[in-house]
């Protein structure tokens, strides 16, 4: 069972594996999945904007939370499966899926087509939770969605369900602050961009959904390794690498663009 002590550092943030002719890669996505977990990644996690969520029918979903939480079982390690939906049902089955197929924790977005008012933002988590008793909630928090939390959101929501964990704090949002990063992990665990791990780790940060794991682990998780033990300066040289790599493959892919 995750808990806020365990749930924490680089989570392998997975995309699905499809084939030339848009069919769910199943062989290959469960060898990456595999290979996330014998690299030492704390956990994985799929239904992201890496793991296109918007674009997938239910069916299709459904096969991929099954491959991730089947791999991650063999391998004993803990999956996430993001439940995120243009509206409160199709999140609400997405949970059940998961929790039927006995996923560890679920995260989930606001609705992200039409915003969702304040009046419904804590019942929509509270109905969301309910379709999967016993999972860990992690709210996944970003301007797509609209809407930017408060912090006095973020406890109704905590309060209304006391299994919320964990937010995956995006650019524009509380947690991306280092002020609010450390009121917000006083309430639940703080994830952001592994950039960001050295800035706001200081804050409290406890990990991120990482998109960098999956194909360098030994430099995210000595990476984690140093913020956990507080080596700031080392761990600065290392964000400063990422924010390079980053740069650079934003100006490839908007040039490409």
């Amino acid at each position: 069972m995750l808990t806020r002590d365990n749930f924490k550092g680089p989570w392998a943030g997975l995309p699905v594996a499809w084939t030339a002719g848009n069919r769910f890669d199943e062989a290959t996505y469960r060898k990456d999945v595999a290979a996330c977990c014998k690299a030492g990644a704390p956990g994985v996690y799929t239904g992201g904007t890496t793991g296109e969520f918007y674009a997938m029918e239910f069916d299709e979903f459904k096969k991929v939370a099954r491959a991730t939480v089947e791999e991650c079982r063999r391998h004993k390690t803990p999956c996430m499966i993001g439940c995120s939906s243009t509206y409160t049902l199709g999140a609400v089955r997405r949970a059940a899926v998961a929790a039927e197929l006995g996923a560890d924790a679920i995260q989930v977005a606001l609705p992200f087509w039409m915003e969702m008012p304040a009046d419904g933002i804590v019942s929509f988590y509270r109905e969301v939770a309910a379709a999967a008793p016993g999972l860990a909630l992690s709210v996944y928090e970003t301007r797509r969605a609209k809407v930017a939390l408060t912090l006095d959101q973020h406890r109704a929501i905590k309060r209304a369900v006391p299994a919320y964990l964990m937010v995956k704090a995006n650019e524009g949002t509380v947690g991306c602050s280092p002020k609010g990063c450390a009121e917000l992990s006083k309430i639940v665990n703080v994830f952001v961009g592994e950039n960001l791990f050295a800035k706001l780790g200081r804050c409290g940060a406890r990990g991120g959904c990482s998109s960098v794991i999956y194909w360098a682990p030994r430099f995210i998780l000595a990476l984690w390794a140093k913020v956990e033990r507080k080596e700031w300066a080392a761990a600065e040289a290392d964000c400063a690498r990422l924010e390079k790599l980053f740069a650079f493959l934003f100006r490839q892919w908007a040039s490409a663009g």
